[in-house]
């Protein structure tokens, strides 16, 4: 049975699901549409998965897009990394706010995020895997990005040092330069 918990910014919930051990390792429902609509709330049609592999101390993101903005259901399959959201909805009350949480695949935790929200993460596993269902397919025309590092998100990584971006991460704007939603 999957479980949503909620978090201090509304849509955005924490997926809990059952799982079952025994000697040979376990099973896990990692998503049931019915189940996940009912623990939610939410009815929505998920249309494509991206996995993505990560090295130690790689940081992608902060992602979304305008146009045809995508709702994400994350989890880690291998390794563990520090996922943040970041509400982006003007007229929310959690505007300009973050969550952020540890998935691993030892925690087996979800993040749903609902559309206007970034998102990224940062490895903290030597190797990291996450698995990400998405609401809407890539849109290359309304890819935008917030800078990971951005003073009102003040989002505190833990990482002592600058993190492995991409060329195009290292070129996110400011929050307030951010294109944003309407509520």
């Amino acid at each position: 049975m999957l479980r949503a918990e909620a978090t201090d910014l509304p849509g955005l919930m924490l997926i809990r699901g059952d799982e079952f051990p025994d000697d040979r390792g376990f099973f896990i429902e990692s998503f049931n549409q019915r189940q996940f609509t009912e623990a939610t709330g939410v009815n929505e049609t998920f249309v494509q998965d991206n996995h993505s592999g990560s090295k130690r101390h790689v940081l992608r993101g902060l992602h979304y897009q305008v146009g045809r903005p995508q709702g994400k259901l994350v989890r880690a399959l291998r390794g563990e990394v520090f996922d943040v959201a970041a509400d982006l909805r003007r007229g929310s009350p959690t505007y300009g706010r973050h969550w952020a949480t540890t998935l691993s695949a030892e925690n087996r935790l979800q993040l749903w995020i609902p559309q206007g929200f970034a998102h990224g993460f940062l490895a903290l596993s030597d190797t990291a895997e996450i698995l990400y269902k998405v609401t809407d397919y890539y849109y290359p025309a309304g890819e935008r990005c917030v800078r990971w590092d951005d003073a009102t998100l003040n989002i505190d990584w833990p990482i002592d040092d600058t993190p492995m971006l991409s060329e195009k991460d290292a070129q996110g704007v400011n929050f307030t330069d951010a294109e944003t939603f309407d509520n």
